[in-house]
């Protein structure tokens, strides 16, 4: 009877201590924080562009200069004073790391750009002062730790319609707008680098979770 006793006991301590692993699980998995998450995952990957496997569109080699002076915009195309600097900066209010974060214009394959920045301005691309562009913005969604990509578009995924997007240039001057549209698309979608007829829109993009086979595409039109 006693020996019968123990084995019940014995097999009863079994369940509990599998249940409290399962629960302690399913408490780190759900609350886990954006640094959990991206220490444990986010490893190089000699086969991607990061450790989240970020790909960015590259413009074709006619139209991705890295020099921004040498895109030619017609002066009936042009809505704000051009500043000679060509540089912006970004801040993204419903994210937690993009609060004025300069964003060079770099090409979709320049891996330091990327790695050092919380995101890059896709050469090739539009600018804010257009009165028809697309100024299209990529950033890695876990990045790399201890540089500026780190984590910088984690919660790219949280902004909704009517959320702000500021792009600011050399002289201080904003240029606010508003998402209008979040979608996810294949790598081989490229149309979402393209200017929209009429309108002057900025696109922010980085990779899907878990597997970072697509890209998180949101997109904000200019309204000042």
């Amino acid at each position: 009877m006693a020996r019968a006793t123990n084995i019940v006991l014995n097999v009863m301590s079994l369940v509990l201590v599998v249940a409290g692993l399962a629960l302690t699980g399913t408490f780190f998995f759900t609350s886990a924080s954006p640094e959990t998450v991206a220490s444990a995952t986010s490893q190089p990957d000699s086969s991607a562009s990061g450790p989240d496997g970020l790909d960015v569109p590259v413009i074709t080699e006619s139209e991705q200069s890295v020099d921004p002076d040498e895109r030619e915009v017609a002066e009936e195309d042009v809505i704000s004073p051009v500043p000679d600097d060509k540089g912006l900066r970004l801040t993204v209010p419903g994210m937690s790391r993009v609060q004025d974060v300069e964003i060079p214009y770099a090409a979709g394959n320049d891996e330091e750009s990327l790695r050092e920045h919380s995101a890059i301005h896709l050469a090739g691309t539009g600018f804010p002062w257009e009165r028809e562009a697309n100024v299209y913005v990529a950033g890695h969604r876990l990045g790399y730790p201890n540089t500026g990509s780190f984590l910088a578009f984690f919660d790219l995924n949280n902004l909704e319609n009517g959320d702000e997007v500021v792009l600011t240039d050399a002289e201080d001057r904003d240029y606010t707008y508003r998402v209008f549209n979040s979608e996810i698309v294949e790598p081989t979608d490229t149309d979402v680098t393209e200017p929209v007829e009429g309108r002057n829109i900025v696109t922010l993009q980085t990779c899907t979770l878990p597997d970072y086979s697509q890209r998180l595409i949101i997109q904000a039109e200019r309204v000042d």
